[in-house]
């Protein structure tokens, strides 16, 4: 009497049939990453640079500034620095919105490019 299962018929995944597709996901990965970390930073350096250009490119008066908000942040109240954290939190992430949209329709293009530059260096195997 002989058993016969599934498993017995089906191949085993070869893994180089895979390969393209793990190449490609890590990729896809490793751009969103890059692209996603520079728009953080460039979200977090706009706001010192507008402080430098409002301080007129002078580091003494820029400290001068952010010594006398910090101050009055020290001063208020716990009502009026939950709003004013509130309000640096709603303006970052305006920030780093604006940012990601206004940097998005150009990564998406080269990512695509590069996806298909990527599967024409590829041979086929149809």
């Amino acid at each position: 009497m002989m058993v016969s299962h599934l498993t017995d018929r089906v191949e085993p995944p070869n893994a180089r049939a895979l390969l393209p597709i793990m190449q490609g996901t890590c990729f896809v990965l490793i751009e969103t990453t890059r692209f996603a970390a520079t728009s953080l930073c460039i979200a977090l350096g706009l706001p010192l640079a507008l402080f430098l250009f409002v301080a007129g490119w002078d580091l003494h008066a820029l400290f001068a500034q952010l010594g006398n908000l910090s101050d009055r942040y020290l001063e208020a109240d716990t009502l009026r620095r939950s709003l004013f954290s509130l309000d640096l939190q709603i303006g970052f992430l305006v920030t780093a919105g604006t940012v990601t949209l206004f940097r998005m329709p150009r990564f998406l293009q080269r990512l695509i490019d590069d996806l298909e530059t990527h599967t024409d260096r590829e041979p086929r195997r149809d």
